[in-house]
């Protein structure tokens, strides 16, 4: 400051000097004298005095103008600092004074004051949130507001220690506001959702605890205080009592519609219409949550139909007693076992009729048979299933038998192809039949060992059946080798005879033998027609094997079936054999007389 001002007097002194040269110079061209020009000089000096003491004035006066502000702003600095506490306490408020010139030091102090101010003002703000959220909290709490006068306590009190407070009385406010908003949701819901179940007005029944409950909106708040919690825990308490008399109730009436539907068999469209209520039965309190299934009209209607039902079961019990027994009967008859005789058809009737027996115990009588049939027939059904696949190789053994009978299964025909393969399938099946017999005849044993009974089909034991098809078709086996041997005896003397008269079979002769064919190209088969008999050779006494299927005798299921007719089908004979046995009855016929004589 001092180099600057050296300059400025150095400059100043130096323009002066040349103004006063100019000056003199135009003096001296005017004329001017020396006491004039004396007069003159001290006039430009006491004008630039004037000028020099206005000025110093005016800085005396910017001075103690600019104290002042830096006083105010001091003042108000204090203030702050002194309202907001510990927050003003890191801000830096103290400046150097003999280092700085007034305007820096007003410089320093103004920004604190106006960023104190800002924070003031945002202080103010927090303070009037926090006791406005404060207010209006305590006031759902509680259940009522609190008066105004509060909004006011320590304004002037904006120290961050204080709005910590502020701050930690709200949160746990908060805290507790959510807790009982929390339950108060709960409570709702659980009333909501018993109010669905009974078919009750849920507004209604929760405007009754609170209105706030029904129509909380912006300008109401939910009322959240221990009064109205008391209230929804009494409403729940009292839901709860009647949707556990309905259940009861309920439960009562759908048993008596599943007994009245199973004893009179009502259909299924029928049922459909209390569908909505038949899981009951199978459900926990808490379970049972569907809208309205518990309602007073669903209640009605189901007992409504009930005494419909128990009305109407007074005029079809014969005719349901009926019906259950020829239930029993199919059963039966689909197991092949003997229904009880007790609950016959025209005992029953005559029971009814008599009024000996009420209708409903021989009703439950006929169920409880119709249970242990059901439980006979279960235990039964691996040995049912094994007599199907026997009889089936049966059935296929014939077809086997019809196949070979047919002179013209090689020819080239229109399903001959189809025909071969089945007879190779049907080979390969009835060479299993012995195995098949054994394997059934020892599970039906361990079957009565178990079951501590004797198995029966359509009232016959079933192993005394299998061991009369197996004596059976032992005898048949004997007879096909006599048959065999007889066969190679018949050729031996065929060739005897060609040896000694060497004839041969003529094939006009040979064909006008030859038998229509009663095998059916179509794989099904029919009866075959009986072979013309030779003079040498027998044929195969017919045999009658047990055969098992649906028949009604005695009210047993039981009849005896074919399983060969005629003599022996050229069962395990070639192609070769057969025309050979039908040359030899041929010349048989022809060259007996020769041979006997």
């Amino acid at each position: 400051m001092q180099v600057f001002g050296s300059l400025t007097n150095v400059h100043t002194d130096s323009t002066c000097s040349a103004l006063l040269r100019e000056l003199q110079h135009k003096w001296n061209e005017i004329g001017v004298t020396e006491l004039e020009k004396g007069r003159m000089l001290l006039e430009i000096e006491r004008e630039c005095l004037l000028v020099y003491k206005r000025k110093v004035d005016e800085a005396s006066n910017a001075r103690a103008r600019l104290r002042q502000s830096v006083a105010v702003k001091e003042a108000e600095l204090s203030a702050l600092m002194a309202a907001l506490g510990d927050l003003a306490l890191n801000t830096q408020t103290q400046t150097d004074k003999h280092s700085a010139t007034l305007k820096e030091q007003l410089a320093s102090v103004l920004p604190l004051v106006e960023d104190l101010k800002m924070k003031k003002e945002e202080r103010i703000k927090q303070f009037s949130d926090l006791k406005a959220q404060i207010e209006k909290m305590s006031g759902e709490i509680s259940g009522y507001t609190q008066p105004n006068g509060a909004a006011t306590m320590e304004e002037q009190d904006l120290s961050l220690r204080k709005l910590t407070e502020y701050q930690t009385c709200l949160h746990n406010l908060q805290k507790e506001k959510s807790e009982r908003v929390n339950k108060v949701l709960q409570y709702v819901n659980e009333v909501h959702s018993l109010c669905g179940v009974l078919g009750l007005n849920f507004g209604k029944t929760v405007s009754d605890v609170h209105p706030s409950l029904r129509e909380a909106g912006p300008e109401q708040s939910t009322n959240i205080s221990n009064k109205t919690l008391e209230g929804l825990d009494q409403a729940i308490v009292k839901l709860k009592t009647e949707r556990k008399s309905r259940i009861r109730k309920l439960k009562d009436i759908v048993r008596s519609l599943f007994e009245l539907w199973n004893l009179m068999d009502s259909p299924e469209e029928e049922r459909s219409r209390f569908r909505s209520i038949t899981f009951i039965l199978g459900s926990s309190e808490p379970e049972i949550s569907k809208p309205g299934v518990l309602s007073l009209d669903v209640i009605e209607q189901a007992a409504a139909e009930v005494k419909r039902l128990t009305k109407l079961k007074a005029s079809r019990m014969k005719e349901l007693v009926m019906k259950k027994r020829s239930e029993l009967e199919a059963i039966c008859r689909r197991a092949h076992i003997e229904p009880d005789k007790s609950t016959a058809a025209e005992k029953a009737n005559a029971l009814i009729d008599s009024g000996l027996v009420d209708p409903s115990e021989l009703m439950e009588n006929i169920e409880a048979q119709i249970t242990k049939a059901k439980d006979e027939a279960a235990s039964r059904q691996e040995i049912m299933d094994r007599i199907d696949r026997w009889l089936a190789a049966c059935e296929e053994e014939n077809w086997l038998e019809d196949y070979n009978q047919d002179e013209g299964r090689y020819s080239a025909g229109r399903g001959a192809h189809i025909n071969l393969k089945h007879a190779e399938k049907a080979r390969i099946i009835v060479t299993k039949i012995p195995a098949m017999v054994e394997n059934l005849i020892n599970r039906t044993l361990a079957w009565e060992r178990e079951q501590n009974m004797s198995f029966l089909y359509d009232g016959v034991r079933l192993v005394s059946l299998l061991e009369d098809y197996k004596l059976t078709r032992q005898l048949r086996e004997e007879e096909k080798k006599k048959y065999r041997d007889q066969k190679k005896l018949q050729d031996l003397l065929l060739t005897e005879k060609e040896a000694m008269y060497g004839s041969k079979p003529s094939p006009k002769r040979y064909n006008s033998f030859k038998k229509p064919n009663g095998y059916r190209a179509n794989g099904n088969g029919s009866t075959p027609p009986t072979p013309r008999r030779n003079s040498v050779g027998c044929a195969m006494p017919e045999l009658m094997t047990p055969r098992l299927h649906y028949g009604h005798q005695n009210g047993y299921l039981r009849e005896t079936r074919r399983l060969s007719t005629g003599p022996l089908n050229f069962v395990a004979i070639s192609k070769e054999d057969t025309v050979s046995y039908a040359f030899t009855s041929v010349c048989g016929s022809e060259l007996g007389s020769p041979h006997q004589g």
